[in-house]
Formats: structure tokens, sequence, C-alpha cells
């Protein structure tokens, strides 16, 4: 398994204190577009780059945080617009319910079934980590409730 970790090659995200002076966005247009964006269906790291990539009122906003002073989830949460699950955990979730189905259409794929038992030891990793918090204290994995959670 690898670790969850960088590698040696990973770059972190460069010190700033404030907003590049080319980026003059309002915050609160900044917070109206991250719901908009929510409410037609876009996970938060997607509001994240369609608004580094089109951006506000024609001008780019090159990181929210900065912008706003507040994270893409905390905006959301502020709105009631916050997704059920944490990002990380659902696309997790998803990937194991692909990886389900595949074994059922092809039960002797032992690579994929190695790839199962490893999506399926960070979901329960995550689920630990996030309850109580993100989730309901009583959360526990199953197929079955993953299936029902990504529908």
């Amino acid at each position: 398994m690898h670790p969850r970790r960088r590698g040696s090659s990973g770059s972190d995200k460069p010190a700033a204190d404030e907003p590049p002076e080319w980026s003059d966005v309002d915050a609160d247009a900044v917070e109206e577009r991250v719901v908009e964006l929510a409410e037609q269906g876009h996970e938060p790291s997607q509001i994240g780059m369609k608004l580094r990539d089109e951006g506000v009122q024609g001008t780019p906003v090159p990181d929210i945080k900065l912008a706003t002073g507040k994270k893409v989830t905390e905006i959301l949460e502020e709105h009631d617009a916050a997704p059920e699950i944490p990002e990380d955990l659902y696309n997790l979730l998803k990937r194991a319910v692909r990886l389900r189905e595949h074994m059922d259409e092809h039960p002797g794929d032992a690579q994929n079934k190695r790839a199962l038992q490893n999506t399926e030891s960070k979901i329960r990793r995550l689920v630990n980590y996030y309850r109580g918090d993100e989730i309901d204290g009583e959360f526990t994995y199953t197929a079955e409730r993953a299936r029902e959670l990504t529908e």
C-alpha cells in the first residue's frame, strides 16, 4: 500500500496572506457564486477550479480563502448547501461501488479484488477520522450503505 503522504516531488502551495493585486473581486459576490455552483450540483473542488478558470464578474479568483477569508466548505455550511458527506469520502465510496460491481461480473479478478480491499480500508480510516464531526457518530461502512449514498 502506498503511504498516505506526499512524495519527494510533491509541491506545496506558495504562502500568501492577501489576494494578488490583479484580483479585485468582492467577497460577497464570490460567496454568492460558490453557493450558486453548489446548487447546480458541483462539488467543492470543482467549484474552486471553476472560479479559478471562469471567475466572478469576469475576474478570476485565484484563491477563494484569500478572497473571502473562508474555505469553500465553510461558505457552503453557512448557506446550508454543504454536501451530506465529505467529498473525499464520497469519491472513495463511488470507487468502491464501481469496484464491487466489477467484482460481481468478474469474480476471478484478483487485482481488482486487492484494489477493492485497499479502497475499503481507506474508507474505514476516513470514516474514523470524520466520525462525530462531519458524519454521524454511528456511521459504519457497508457495501449496501455505500450504494445508497452514491445513488
